[in-house]
C-alpha cells in the first residue's frame, strides 16, 4: 500500500484542515486584566492516529505484528500498515477502519489469524509454580500473584490476547472461549475497550518509573563506588590513568565475571558437603546405596574395571607428581663447579 493512499479520503482531509485553520485564525476574547488582545484559541484536534485508535479493541494481542495497538494505528495512518490485520476486531472493525478512511471493505488477512469467540486465559492452580512470566507478559495486568505463589487471571480484565501463554515454562495456561459463537466486536464492547486501553496506558506509565528508578540505583552504586575509590587513594573511575583506556572495559568486567564464577563454585561445592555429610550419616547408621547391593553379575563387572580405571589414573597422577617433584629439585640444585669435582 502507498504511503499516499489513506489521505484519499477528501471529506476528512478537508475536514481536518478546515479545523486545524479555523483554531489557528479565530481570536479569543481577551481575558479580564490582560492587554494583549492577540490570544487565539487553541482546540486539540485528533490525529488520523488518534482516530483509527479509537476504533480498535484495545486487546494488545500484538497479531497485527506490532506491540500494541496504538503503533498498528500508527502504522495504518502512515500507510506501512493495511487496515485488515485485526483479527480481534474481525470483519466488523475492518469495516469501521474502512469507512473512517474512505476504502473498501476488504478480508481479514488470514496471514495476522481469524476470527474467533474471545477467549479467556485460565491457569491451572497445581500446577502453576508461581515463576511471575504470565504476570510480566500480560499487557494489561489481568494476572494477580506473587512469587512462588499461585496466579489468577481476572476474568473481568482478560482480554484473550494469548500473550500469557508461551512463555509458562509449566505449560498450565489454558485459553477457553467464553463468548459462545460471538466474534469479533460481538464479543467484546467499546467500554471494555476503553478500559483495556487505560490499563496498558498506565502499566507502560509504571514500567518506564520502574526503569528508571532502577537505572538511578545503578547510577547511584556507581558513584558510591567511586567516592569509596577516591576516599581509600584510589584514582576515580571515570577518570583512568593514560594508556589504559584500552584495557578499561576488561577490567572493568572481570569482577563481575570472577563474582559469578565465585558463587558457582560456592554452590557446587556446598551441593558437595551436604552429599558428603549425608553419606557420613548412613554410613554412621550402618546404611549403604541401595543401588550397590544386588548388583547382577555385569553391572559389577562394570564397577570393577571402573575402580581399576581409577586405580590407575592415581598411579598415574602419582608418578606425574614424583617425577615433577624430581625435575624441580634438579632443576634448583646448583651446578657443581669443575674443580670441584671427585676425578674417577
Amino acid at each position: 500500500m502507498a504511503i499516499g493512499e489513506i489521505g484519499d479520503n477528501v471529506v476528512l482531509s478537508s475536514s481536518c484542515a478546515a479545523a486545524r485553520r479555523d483554531a489557528l485564525e479565530s481570536p479569543a476574547s481577551p481575558l479580564p486584566g490582560l492587554a494583549s488582545p492577540h490570544l487565539v484559541t487553541v482546540t486539540l484536534i485528533k490525529t488520523l492516529a488518534d482516530r483509527i485508535e479509537d476504533l480498535l479493541p484495545q486487546t494488545q494481542c500484538t497479531k497485527c505484528g506490532y506491540p500494541a495497538c496504538r503503533p498498528y494505528a500508527e502504522a495504518v495512518a502512515c500507510g506501512e500498515a493495511s487496515y485488515n490485520q485485526c483479527p480481534p476486531g474481525g470483519a466488523e472493525g475492518v469495516a469501521r477502519l474502512a469507512a473512517l478512511l474512505g476504502k473498501p471493505v476488504i478480508p481479514l488477512n488470514p496471514a495476522n489469524g481469524v476470527e474467533r469467540p474471545r477467549p479467556l486465559a485460565v491457569i491451572d492452580e497445581h500446577i502453576c509454580i508461581g515463576c511471575t512470566l504470565c504476570m510480566q507478559a500480560c499487557p494489561v495486568d489481568a494476572i494477580v500473584g506473587a512469587p512462588k505463589h499461585m496466579h489468577t487471571v481476572v476474568a473481568e480484565l482478560c482480554t484473550g490476547c494469548d500473550l500469557c501463554v508461551p512463555p509458562c515454562p509449566v505449560d498450565c495456561i489454558s485459553m477457553q472461549p467464553v463468548t459462545g459463537e460471538a466474534t469479533g466486536w460481538d464479543a467484546w464492547s467499546q467500554p471494555k475497550a476503553d478500559a483495556a486501553r487505560e490499563r496498558h496506558e498506565r502499566r507502560d506509565a509504571r514500567l518506564a518509573q520502574e526503569r528508571e528508578a532502577a537505572e538511578a540505583r545503578v547510577a547511584a552504586r556507581r558513584s558510591s563506588a567511586g567516592a569509596v575509590g577516591t576516599a581509600v587513594g584510589e584514582p576515580p573511575a571515570s577518570a583512568p590513568p593514560a594508556g589504559a583506556s584500552a584495557s578499561a572495559p576488561a577490567a572493568s568486567s572481570a569482577p563481575a565475571t570472577d563474582d559469578a564464577e565465585a558463587k558457582k563454585r560456592a554452590i557446587i561445592q556446598a551441593a558437595l558437603e551436604r552429599a558428603r555429610k549425608k553419606k557420613e550419616e548412613l554410613a554412621a547408621k550402618g546404611q549403604a546405596p541401595l543401588n550397590t547391593e544386588h548388583v547382577s553379575a555385569d553391572v559389577q563387572a562394570q564397577i570393577d574395571a571402573a575402580e581399576a580405571r581409577r586405580r590407575r589414573l592415581r598411579l598415574a597422577d602419582n608418578n606425574d607428581n614424583n617425577n615433577a617433584d624430581t625435575d624441580t629439585a634438579a632443576a634448583n640444585t646448583p651446578p657443581i663447579p669443575a674443580g670441584t669435582r671427585n676425578p674417577r
